[in-house]
């Protein structure tokens, strides 16, 4: 019986978008685009409301008139990536293409994509911060400078927004190594419940704060995306910029960042219906970005390492 093409290609996208949540150490930031509207193209649209502050009241006039203004800023998805796959029909025919394609486009997005999108939000949150000098730069975290650091890093977010402010604190995997270095670490640990989405995860706390970690090579601070065509780059993915920093941690309000993807599907083409070859075409596409509205970025700091060669 052949193959619903249509079918499968909803099943593969269901199992990656899974997939893509509970790989991705920044799937959670998608879960704060819920007020923003796309109505295609690559424009976002945001709404920001502007408030005036309380005034006196006045038992015989009542309340001072306030003004609100709701408006929407544009903002531009600038990360629009994509691949496509051949598998031979007479490798995979239809007994066990569930199971070929299932394992390569799987494979694909953990060991590619994932870590890519993960790496550009994380440069994208750097340069962010950067922009607003809110970059502790060219430190060495040690066993007995970390804590000290850390708390002047929070406490600087908490005295502009407030304790209530649910922060998270992303931390490169090696830096939580020589965190969980420190003497008498564990009267500031803990464990809790991490939600993004419907996926709940255990993770470490530092002081009620929840610490995800994140291995190092998505942690820098600026990247360069090859585009698979130019020479050189045909092998696609990513790679540090010669001139990047290690990003040691961001200590970020959990909803200060909005991540979105968009036209993020897959394609299948039957061996009868592929034009190029007697294969199996396998299409995927991922149209995504992150911003951090101006009103939040009080709530970001990033702390990094000393560039090459100081």
């Amino acid at each position: 019986m052949p193959i619903n093409t249509l079918e499968m290609t909803k099943i593969f996208q269901q199992s990656l978008d899974k997939q893509m949540l509970v790989g991705a150490t920044s799937g959670w930031m998608e879960t704060n685009a819920g007020n923003v509207k796309y109505t295609g193209g690559d424009t976002v649209r945001m709404p920001v409301i502007d408030v005036q502050g309380l005034a006196d009241y006045d038992r015989d006039t009542g309340f001072n008139q306030g003004a609100v203004t709701l408006r929407y800023a544009d903002y531009k998805l600038t990360q629009d990536r994509g691949r496509t796959f051949h598998l031979d029909a007479m490798d995979v025919d239809e007994t066990n293409f569930v199971a070929s394609a299932g394992n390569v486009m799987g494979e694909f997005q953990r060991t590619q994509v994932i870590p890519e999108v993960d790496a550009y939000r994380y440069s994208k949150i750097y340069e962010l911060a950067a922009g607003k000098s809110r970059v502790t730069a060219s430190f060495t975290p040690s066993a007995t400078n970390i804590l000290s650091q850390l708390d002047k890093e929070i406490t600087t977010i908490q005295d502009t927004v407030g304790d209530a402010e649910s922060l998270v604190i992303i931390m490169s995997t090696p830096i939580r190594t020589i965190l969980n270095t420190v003497k008498d670490i564990e009267k500031h640990l803990d464990v809790t419940n991490f939600k993004a989405g419907v996926i709940d995860t255990k993770v470490r706390t530092y002081n009620e704060i929840p610490i995800l970690g994140v291995p190092s090579a998505r942690m820098k601070s600026k990247y360069t995306f090859n585009d698979g065509s130019t020479g050189g780059q045909e092998a696609g993915g990513f790679v540090a910029a010669d001139d990047a920093v290690d990003i040691n941690w961001i200590i970020i309000a959990r909803r200060a960042p909005i991540a979105i993807s968009k036209t993020d599907k897959v394609r299948i083409f039957a061996p009868d219906v592929n034009q190029k070859a007697d294969a199996w075409k396998l299409d995927y596409r991922k149209f995504h970005d992150l911003w951090i509205p101006e009103k939040k970025l009080d709530a970001v700091w990033v702390n990094a390492g000393a560039a090459a060669g100081e």
